[in-house]
């Protein structure tokens, strides 16, 4: 995509009045697309049909930047219904969060404090917590809450790396030795090529090279990219180093390429669909635009339809 219009996609998120307009129509207009709805209820039903399909999810109540206490407060209830929900319904189905929308902005040991009382209750249901990886801002104090949880005897946790950052082959090796559960990703944040590969070209090849150490390593690893070059060469790593199946999986994102999903699941991958929700979904929704022109197109065809 032209980096202007994916810079200018990106902007937009920040925008109070484009923020108004996208929660009055957005969801009409292509969002329900990208997000299984505003409430839990209503994502449930897509990951009940997700896990009847054969698909593994996770669910994610989308929010971030939050810079009030007592909110912060709040977000940790909210994953606690949706922890309870989701082991009540007998679903295959993880959380992934954000840890600035735990406060992360107010104070790193908050979003530490707030993180572990999620991941404890995890542990109970007998479930696993994703820390998401946002800016490049947050990635030391992302890292270190990580590093801190697995410290601490909590094995329920995983995070996410981005290979569009210049730092990330360190960070995956100073991870390596903890046998970590990663996420890998190529990064959709608007970062300064002082610390990112503005080429694509560039985040694609550091993907490759991620992908292939970090399935030679101990650990787990969701490769997650919906580009089935990618894929497939990981795929072919696996299988060159004897790397079984049950230390990867393949994830995707709800409404993504859903053809791919189901062809990959019908060679006997496990396939994550990763499916959000809830109302404050439009920064999220922007990131997806911004990653595709098709996801563009989508948008502005059902704006015509309409």
């Amino acid at each position: 995509m032209n980096a202007g219009l994916r810079t200018a996609i990106l902007s937009s998120s920040a925008s109070a009045p484009v923020s108004r307009l996208a929660g009055r129509y957005g969801m009409r207009l292509g969002a329900s697309r990208f997000v299984a709805g505003e409430t839990l209820d209503e994502c449930v039903l897509v990951l009940r049909r997700l896990n009847e399909a054969g698909f593994h999810a996770n669910t994610t109540l989308l929010g971030e930047d939050v810079r009030d206490r007592p909110q912060t407060e709040g977000v940790v209830d909210e994953y606690f219904r949706i922890l309870d929900r989701l082991h009540a319904e007998r679903l295959r189905v993880n959380v992934a969060l954000k840890l600035t929308h735990l406060g992360l902005d107010l104070d790193e040991e908050l979003a530490h404090a707030n993180l572990r009382r999620i991941v404890e209750r995890a542990a109970e249901l007998d479930n696993f917590v994703r820390i998401d990886m946002e800016s490049s801002r947050a990635v030391d104090a992302t890292l270190a809450i990580y590093r801190r949880l697995r410290e601490e005897g909590h094995d329920n946790v995983g995070t996410v790396l981005q290979s569009y950052l210049y730092r990330t082959p360190h960070d995956l090796e100073a991870l390596l030795p903890l046998r970590p559960n990663l996420r890998l990703v190529k990064g959709a944040y608007l970062e300064s090529p002082d610390v990112a590969y503005p080429r694509k070209e560039d985040v694609d090849a550091a993907y490759l090279r991620l992908v292939e150490r970090s399935l030679r390593g101990d650990g787990y690893t969701a490769i997650a990219t919906h580009d089935e070059r990618m894929i497939d060469y990981a795929l072919a790593v696996a299988e060159r180093e004897g790397i079984g199946r049950d230390r990867f999986e393949l994830q995707l994102l709800y409404g993504v390429r859903p053809q791919l999903q189901a062809s990959l699941l019908a060679r006997g991958f496990k396939v994550l669909v990763a499916t959000p929700f809830g109302p404050e979904w439009f920064p999220f929704f922007t990131r997806r635009l911004a990653e595709r022109p098709a996801n563009l197109g989508f948008v502005l065809r059902n704006l015509v339809r309409r």
